[in-house]
């Protein structure tokens, strides 16, 4: 997920790109042979959802930069909006 963010934002204009966010909650949990990690951010109540092939360092209290862009997930036919992060850093 490394990649420049302006080049990210160039090709996609749905895109969003947010710095030093503080993260409240990270969870990360199996699917498959991915892990789906779940970040809960300082002023917004939608997740922020991403997939790596393994573990992640626990980023709870850390400051990120994310790019994202808005997506939905329906669950017991309930419709959830996510944000589905396309890259992060560590800020």
């Amino acid at each position: 997920m490394q990649s420049d963010p302006k080049k990210l934002l160039e090709k996609n204009n749905k895109l969003t790109h947010s710095e030093l966010m503080k993260v409240l909650s990270h969870v990360q949990r199996e699917k498959g042979d991915w892990i789906i990690h779940t970040l809960m951010v300082e002023g917004c109540d939608v997740p922020f959802k991403f997939k790596r092939k393994g573990k992640y360092q626990n980023l709870k209290g850390a400051r990120v930069n994310l790019t994202y862009y808005p997506d939905h997930e329906i669950i017991a036919d309930m419709n959830f909006e996510v944000m589905r992060v396309v890259r992060i850093k560590i800020g």
